[in-house]
């Protein structure tokens, strides 16, 4: 097949989760199968649930001139940033190509609605938000990519993505564009969400939060366990200077209107998404060796992709879920799990479907249970969100090394 899409390099990437933060937590966390899920303790009447939260964000705050910006979500951006010197590594972008000619695309679900929540909770007499929390720049969706923005010192164009668990994967489809196009010649992409009230008492009303934490695939599954996390990635053209970094090969992405918060059963969405990344990437499954699934721990969810894989994938591809160790990271999970299939792929391994104690019957040979020592050279990663938001990323070595 001929790609249609432009491969890119991914010349820095970083991810801060309930794992640790950086590249070397996360791969340690991998590698030893340790989760980051914890009993619940956030908020004044805490959930009885699990959540996968980041230590520290409570006495982080920003530096005095981000000030306007503080709040909790913005803080675990800006903790986020200075992991694996991702913003150096910007910053020598920005000055090599202009500030202009560097794109800024970040995925949310829910900014810092945590601080309006917060604001709410304290109504003065009149009824306005306290002093310290009367600063539009943090009651607003694009809070995150306006601050990410001035910390990066980011002048091109800057876009925020709020299609739900999809979010920070449809970003990459967005950079791709741009780039193609020749509107700029590097783009940070990513996602960051935190942990609130509202995401933690919002799914559970719709009764997809476990009480335990969460075992995608599992046959005794329960539902979601939340976590938060922010993480990033740098994408500029192949080159003679990036010849050596790993690539995206492409973005698949479909809208299948099912219904706000069950993806159809039958995986039509999931499916036109995974068609067009293998269009546009120009590859076939039988180049696939590894997926990083959505894989939630929803019923609905493991169903309808356990199906999908056996579908169509031959039995030499491996599958496995993540969330076990971070928890569902919700508008940050497409680029946590980007970042997790790139660690894999460097240190030629496959993870293990964390979490698990009794697969799902229904699951096919392709599942890797437990960690599995092999190469990766081709990689997808799945992110589906609500109202039928769908995603595929494909990943793979330099192409000297692949061979597409």
């Amino acid at each position: 097949m001929r790609a249609t899409t432009l491969p890119l390099a991914v010349t820095a990437y970083t991810a801060t989760s309930a794992l640790g933060l950086g590249l070397d937590a996360h791969l340690d966390a991998l590698g030893r199968q340790r989760s980051g899920l914890r009993a619940n303790d956030l908020g004044q009447a805490p959930l009885a649930c699990w959540i996968g939260r980041v230590e520290g964000l409570e006495s982080a705050a920003l530096p005095a001139r981000y000030a306007a910006w503080d709040c909790r979500n913005n803080r675990l951006a800006w903790l986020g940033l200075n992991q694996d010197a991702f913003a150096s590594k910007v910053d020598a972008a920005r000055r090599r190509h202009g500030p202009a000619r560097v794109a800024l695309l970040l995925g949310t679900s829910t900014a810092s609605i945590g601080a309006t929540e917060e604001g709410y909770r304290r109504l003065d007499d009149d009824a306005r938000l306290p002093a310290d929390l009367h600063r539009r720049a943090i009651h607003t969706p694009h809070s995150l990519t306006a601050f990410v923005a001035a910390a990066l010192e980011i002048d091109g164009p800057c876009l925020t993505i709020s299609t739900a668990c999809s979010s920070s994967a449809k970003v990459f489809a967005s950079a791709e564009r741009l780039l193609r196009l020749g509107i700029v010649d590097a783009a940070v992409v990513g996602g960051v969400d935190s942990l609130c009230d509202s995401v933690l008492y919002g799914f559970n009303a719709l009764e997809l939060i476990s009480p335990e934490p969460c075992r995608p695939f599992d046959a005794g599954r329960r539902g979601i366990s939340i976590g938060e996390a922010a993480g990033f990635a740098l994408l500029e053209r192949v080159g003679a200077d990036t010849a050596h970094a790993p690539r995206v090969l492409g973005c698949g992405e479909s809208s299948d209107a099912h219904h706000m918060s069950t993806p159809d059963p039958q995986g039509v969405g999931a499916e036109m998404a995974l068609r067009e990344v293998l269009d546009r990437a120009g590859i076939d499954v039988a180049q696939i060796d590894y997926i990083n699934l959505h894989g939630t721990a929803s019923q609905k969810n493991d169903a309808m992709e356990a199906a999908l894989v056996a579908h169509h994938f031959p039995r030499s591809t491996r599958v496995s879920s993540t969330k076990g160790l971070t928890g569902h990271t919700l508008g940050a999970a497409g680029i946590v799990e980007s970042v997790l299939t790139l660690l894999a792929m460097r240190e030629a391994f496959v993870p293990g479907n964390a979490g698990i104690v009794t697969p799902d019957p229904a699951c096919s040979a392709h599942f890797a249970w437990r960690n599995e020592a092999r190469p990766i050279r081709v990689a997808l990663s799945h992110s589906f969100g609500f109202g039928g938001s769908n995603a595929c990323l494909a990943f793979a070595h330099a192409a000297t090394d692949i061979g597409i």
